[in-house]
């Protein structure tokens, strides 16, 4: 069982449905904050759904369906999520923008899966800041809210209260992303393993725009990925990894790019990272222990790649994280 950590605040996330609800973005919220970990002991999410609508909703996919409360539910979640919208052209409803806001200033948090940055953006709370959508949606974002800092090419965007995700998928790296700034990185990475998904996604949007991931690849390099988790600590080349995968390094590169998006060696750092966090987090070892533990040599080499990716040293990460658990 993951090394728990304290609970949120307000552990109630709240979905707010809607006519034409997209089931699979509100799936993602659901599954992530919705299913019970009896294994994580108590404080977990409790997870409802609202509407304004009260009233059988329609859903895609021939669904139809009844939210449990109205919008008043809104005041007192901690985690509210917006699942998608109508379309992007459909108004946000005057009643519903008043409930965000008066939610929002209560202290919720405001989460929005692809085209549900629509909805924040109609609070203007995203002014000023910078968000997220599905790339076929960040044009019509951008011109129609120009105050807003639309980035398309990353799959979520964080500003603390407020936070977007990109395309659907990307709903479960944002919703798996709270789940770690709630938690810590053992849990997340726990309830990533339960959904069979990487507990981080590098990259952006741009690398599903662009190709399509290469069909059967994943699977046929599922045992090398356990291999490699497994052996963070050790020197693994490229030479060697082609060894272990029965490949010419040339072949091991392309089909290692199409499967996951990375290089190997891209692939490792991010793993590397991963597991760096869980130790700063959850041990007393010095930074050097950690970067041997991790396979990144040095103190040093961890540093740099630490400060890179997560935007903080490993000192300053290790003494936040106490900070924010802290009673």
């Amino acid at each position: 069982m993951p090394k728990r950590t304290a609970p949120p605040t307000n552990p109630l996330v709240v979905a707010l449905a809607y006519d034409g609800l997209c089931a699979f973005e509100f799936s993602c919220a659901a599954e992530v904050f919705g299913l019970a970990r009896p294994e994580l002991g108590a404080g977990w999410y409790r997870f409802e759904t609202c509407a304004a609508e009260r009233r059988p909703l329609r859903g895609q996919y021939g669904l139809r369906l009844s939210a449990m409360h109205g919008l008043e539910r809104l005041r007192r979640a901690g985690t509210i999520v917006i699942p998608g919208w109508k379309g992007i052209d459909v108004p946000v409803p005057a009643r519903t923008v008043a409930a965000l806001r008066d939610a929002h200033a209560r202290g919720a948090r405001l989460v929005s899966i692809c085209s549900g940055a629509f909805v924040l953006a109609a609070t203007g709370l995203l002014d000023g800041r910078r968000a997220t959508t599905h790339w076929r949606y960040a044009d019509a974002l951008r011109r129609r809210h120009p105050r807003i800092e639309v980035d398309a090419g990353v799959l979520y965007v964080d500003e603390g209260s407020l936070l977007t995700s990109a395309g659907s998928a990307a709903g479960l790296d944002l919703c798996l992303h709270l789940v770690r700034r709630d938690w810590g990185a053992r849990v997340a990475n726990h309830v990533a393993r339960r959904l069979v998904i990487p507990p981080h996604r590098d990259g952006g949007q741009a690398q599903y725009v662009e190709r399509p991931v290469e069909a059967g690849g994943r699977h046929a390099l599922s045992p090398l990925l356990d291999m490699m988790q497994r052996r963070l600590a050790e020197p693994l080349s490229i030479a060697r990894l082609a060894r272990m995968a029965a490949m010419s390094e040339r072949s091991l590169m392309r089909h290692f790019k199409a499967a996951t998006g990375l290089t190997p060696i891209d692939w490792l750092v991010r793993a590397r990272i991963e597991r760096a966090r869980e130790l700063l987090e959850d041990s007393r070892h010095s930074i050097d222990r950690i970067a041997g533990l991790t396979g990144f040599g040095s103190a040093t080499t961890l540093r740099h790649h630490f400060r890179r990716r997560v935007g903080a040293s490993p000192r300053a990460y290790r003494e936040r994280f106490a900070r924010e658990r802290r009673p």
